[in-house]
């Protein structure tokens, strides 16, 4: 079996990107966002009608593949469109009233028996940013520990698609080896769940770009960013898959990222239980319905 080597100095680094859903920098004059969809769907279906996909060796980094596109002409005529990949899939991924289709490559989903990472977890991954000009804005040759909850809509959405490696081995040289057996794919992002209208300042991405993502995973952790017991993912009190907005004590601090979700004085920590098995439980002492740790009249 192929094996593939990571220097264990790449675990130590974390990529972080701007996320257009947050709403705190000020009101942005922005298009008609269904207006904008209609118009991304053409531009990525084109793309996918006239494009064909192939593996490269990676000059950046010799032990990873790269994805590459190119057009389907001249000496490539007789190529395949990705459109009618076995490997082309879509969901739906609802955003402010919006329903966007997301295209996304199944090249390789990983191992079985690895587990799927959500939609608030951490990934450790290599991946490429394109444009549909094909031009590359952001590139990580070697893997990067990925904070899902700091990356665009599209991107994670996809990622729970995904699995990583079935295992690694440590070697004496400081260096890991991951099976061959890793998710590997490429997504098509509609601006709407990408950037929108504010690409980050002094990005190649112009407002309203779609954007292309390819990637490798290898594995992925479960979140718990504030520490409290509670997944982060679980901390989506609303259930729009975003954890930004859930602030149960209205501190300005959401739920993922505050101890006392309930603002009560009394530690989330503290208000929550495991079984034998470790598995998370979520007392509701005075049976209103709302569970201790997000009830702010428990237990006074």
């Amino acid at each position: 079996m192929k094996i593939f080597r990571i220097p264990l100095i790449a675990l130590m680094m974390i990529f972080l990107s701007c996320d257009n859903d947050d709403d705190s920098s000020g009101e942005v004059v922005t298009r008609d966002p269904e207006v904008v969809k209609d118009e991304n769907m053409i531009e990525i279906e084109d793309f996918l009608e006239t494009h064909f996909y192939e593996f490269q060796d990676n000059p950046e980094n010799p032990d990873f593949q790269k994805i590459v596109f190119d057009t389907i002409d001249g000496e490539n005529a007789d190529r395949s469109p990705i459109m009618e990949s076995e490997f082309l899939e879509s969901k739906t991924v609802e955003q402010r009233g919006i329903e966007y289709k997301l295209y996304y490559l199944k090249l390789r989903e990983g191992s079985e028996t690895a587990r799927q990472p959500k939609f608030a977890d951490s990934t450790f991954l290599t991946f490429n940013g394109r444009l549909l000009d094909k031009s590359s804005f952001d590139n990580a040759p070697n893997p990067i520990w990925f904070d899902l909850t700091v990356t665009l809509r599209g991107f994670y959405e996809v990622m729970g698609e995904f699995r990583g490696s079935s295992g690694f081995t440590e070697n004496e040289d400081g260096t890991i080896d991951f099976n061959d057996d890793f998710g590997i794919g490429a997504v098509f992002i509609p601006s709407g769940i990408g950037y929108f209208a504010t690409p980050p300042v002094g990005s190649e991405i112009r407002s309203y770009d779609p954007l292309i993502f390819t990637f490798q995973l290898y594995s992925s952790k479960e979140s718990d960013h504030d520490r409290d017991g509670v997944p982060s993912w679980l901390e989506d009190i609303n259930d729009n898959r975003r954890v930004g907005d859930d602030d149960t004590d209205n501190d300005r601090n959401p739920n993922f990222t505050d101890a006392d979700d309930d603002g009560d004085g009394v530690p989330t920590a503290d208000e929550i239980e495991f079984d034998d098995d470790g598995n998370l439980i979520l007392p509701d002492s005075n049976g209103n319905g709302i569970p201790d740790y997000l009830d702010e009249t428990y237990p006074e």
